[in-house]
């Protein structure tokens, strides 16, 4: 098993981050909360979890070990697949999920693209007590020196939907969206965070 790779960030197209590591190319798919800190060139260390399927091999990496963890409970929940938990961990944060387990908050997950009512029922339920004891045991750990995403507006806009796109939400929605909340805004992280924002008070 990967449990985390140090490397140079080689490229970045969202949600994916190629990672040189020692001349070998990682291909890894983060949550936007890890990508919007990523800078190509930069030196960091990725938390990494690794999906054997039949016809591939997917990283999943993380700049905060306590978002690996999340990410694989999540992973327990019947019917949520790494995609699913990628989009969770991209929309809220692991202390508003926290908070909205524990609230009950159903609203709040059924904004989250691909999870429908009975998926966000079933996250409430089953994330319940397992979220509890990550309060306790999760650890929190990042020792990356993150650094500004510098773009040219329009770079900054079309990476901005890309990102929204490889969530879920729909070309109409995250255009409109981006377009709200871009002129506030010049680096792509930024405009990410507004639009996810916007997004959840929607």
């Amino acid at each position: 098993m990967i449990g985390c790779l140090i490397g140079e960030v080689l490229a970045l197209e969202a949600p994916t981050v190629i990672l040189n590591v020692n001349g070998i190319g990682y291909e890894i798919d983060t949550p936007l909360s890890t990508f919007c800190q990523l800078q190509k060139g930069q030196k960091v260390t990725l938390w990494t979890h690794l999906t054997v399927r039949e016809d591939a091999q997917l990283l999943y990496g993380f700049l905060d070990l306590r978002e690996k963890t999340f990410f694989r409970t999540l992973l327990k929940v019947n019917g949520v697949g790494p995609k699913m938990a990628l989009g969770i961990l991209s929309t809220l944060s692991a202390d508003l999920l926290i908070q909205t387990i524990e609230n009950d908050d159903i609203n709040t997950l059924v904004k989250v693209p691909g999870v429908g009512k009975k998926t966000a029922e079933r996250l409430l339920i089953e994330l319940r007590d397992r979220i509890k004891a990550l309060q306790q045991d999760a650890p929190h750990h990042s020792n990356n020196t993150t650094m500004p995403l510098q773009q040219s507006v329009n770079s900054a806009v079309a990476e901005a939907e890309a990102a929204l796109l490889s969530l879920g939400y729909k070309p109409q929605e995250a255009k409109k969206v981006v377009a709200s909340v871009k002129d506030q805004h010049t680096e792509v992280a930024d405009i990410i965070r507004a639009a996810l924002k916007s997004m959840m008070k929607s």
